[in-house]
C-alpha cells in the first residue's frame, strides 16, 4: 500500500494511509529541506479482557505525577516496495502548466536518503525481510508536546530484530500504551442516608461488588510477536468529606476492597446503632458553605505481562468523583 507524499519549500510532508492505515507528516532534514515522518495513528491493536460493563469514562490519573503513558514511539510502518512505489509516483508529478511539481521536489529529497545515500534502491533487495520503522503518535496524547519527541526519519530494521533506539516499540511500551485504554468504571457510591446528611448521624458508604473488579487490556502490534497485557486491580476507596469537621470510618478514610469486589456494607435498619465499616460522620452543618464536596477516589494497582513472560508494575492509578453534600442540624428537646 503506497504512502501519499507532499512537500513545501521548507518542509516535506508525508500524509495519507500507510500499511496500518496511518496518517503521516514528515519532518527531519536533507539538502536544506525538512524530510521525515510524524505518523498520526499507530497500528497497535487492543483487546479488552473483562470490564464492568459500564464502559470507560476517563483515563486513570497516575500516582506518579511525572509519569504518563508514552506519547509516541517507533514501529514498523512501510516496506521497501511501498516506499519505492510512492516516491516514483511523485516523480511523475509535472505540476501546473508543465512547471516542476511539488511531488518531484519531495521525491528528490527522499531519494537522497533512501536511494543514493544510506540505502541502496530503498532496500528492495530486503523486501519481505524487514520494514522501515517510523514514528507513531499515541492518539490519546496527540496534543502532548512529548508527541513531537519522536523525530527520527524512518529507519530500516530486519525482521525479528529490535533496534537499539530510544522509544522503539517494545512489550513495555505496549503495556504503557494499554494503561490509557483500561475500561475503568466510574466511582459511583451509595450512601445512607441518601441525599441530605445530618450532623452526628453516621453516613454509611458502600459500592456494588459488580463494579470494582480487575480489568485488563492486551495491546499487540500486527506483523510482529510483540504484545503485552496490562491489568488494573482495585485496592481501596478513599473518602474525603470536604471539611475538617467530620469523623472518618475507618479513621484513615480508606475503605479496603472486600474479597468479593464490594466496598463497605449496605445499610439496614438493624445496623442503626453500629459504626459503618466505610463512611463518615459530619460534626457541623454546611449552612455557611452551602454544601461540602465529598470526594470518593478508587485506587487501582496496575501490572503488566508480555507474551514472552516479562512484566512488572506500572504506577498505581486513581479515578475520583466529587458529590456536593448538604448537611443539616436537627435540634431536639429532651424532656
Amino acid at each position: 500500500m503506497a504512502i501519499a507524499l507532499a512537500v513545501t519549500p521548507t518542509a516535506a510532508y508525508a500524509g495519507g494511509k500507510g500499511r496500518n492505515h496511518r496518517e503521516s507528516q514528515a519532518s527531519g532534514s536533507s539538502n536544506g529541506q525538512n524530510v521525515g515522518a510524524e505518523v498520526r495513528i499507530s497500528g497497535v491493536q487492543t483487546t479488552v479482557n473483562g470490564g464492568s460493563g459500564s464502559g470507560k469514562t476517563r483515563s486513570l490519573t497516575p500516582s506518579e505525577s511525572s509519569w504518563t503513558p508514552p506519547a509516541c514511539w517507533y514501529e514498523p510502518t512501510v516496506s521497501p516496495k511501498e516506499l519505492k512505489e510512492t516516491i516514483e509516483a511523485l516523480e511523475k508529478d509535472k505540476g501546473i502548466f508543465g512547471m516542476g511539481g511539488i511531488g518531484q521536489t519531495f521525491a528528490a529529497a527522499f531519494k537522497m536518503i533512501y536511494q543514493t545515500d544510506k540505502y541502496e534502491d530503498y532496500n528492495m533487495a530486503k523486501q519481505g525481510k524487514g520494514m522501515f520503522w517510523g514514528a507513531v503518535i499515541n492518539p490519546a496524547r496527540k496534543d502532548d508536546p512529548a508527541a513531537m519527541s519522536c523525530d527520527r526519519l524512518p529507519f530500516w530494521v530486519d525482521d525479528n530484530k529490535t533496534p537499539d533506539v530510544p522509544l522503539a516499540v517494545s512489550p513495555k511500551i505496549l503495556a504503557e500504551y494499554a494503561y490509557d485504554e483500561l475500561p475503568i468504571p466510574g466511582t459511583d457510591i451509595s450512601m445512607s442516608p441518601d441525599g441530605t446528611q445530618t450532623v452526628n448521624l453516621s453516613t454509611w458508604i458502600w459500592a456494588d461488588k459488580s463494579r470494582f473488579k480487575p480489568v485488563s487490556v492486551t495491546a499487540s502490534l500486527p506483523h510482529t510477536s510483540l504484545s503485552a497485557t496490562t491489568t488494573a486491580t482495585p485496592v481501596s476507596l478513599k473518602i474525603e468529606p470536604g471539611t475538617g469537621e467530620a469523623t472518618m470510618h475507618p479513621t484513615s478514610g480508606e475503605c479496603p476492597i472486600n474479597a468479593d469486589g464490594s466496598i463497605g456494607t449496605p445499610y439496614t435498619d438493624a445496623q442503626k446503632k453500629d459504626t459503618p465499616p466505610c463512611g463518615l460522620t459530619y460534626l457541623r452543618s454546611s449552612t455557611k458553605a452551602g454544601s461540602y464536596p465529598l470526594k470518593a477516589t478508587i485506587t487501582w494497582k496496575i501490572s503488566w505481562k508480555s507474551s514472552a513472560g516479562e512484566g512488572g508494575d506500572l504506577p498505581t492509578g486513581t479515578f475520583d468523583k466529587t458529590t456536593n453534600v448538604t448537611v443539616q442540624e436537627i435540634q431536639s428537646i429532651n424532656r
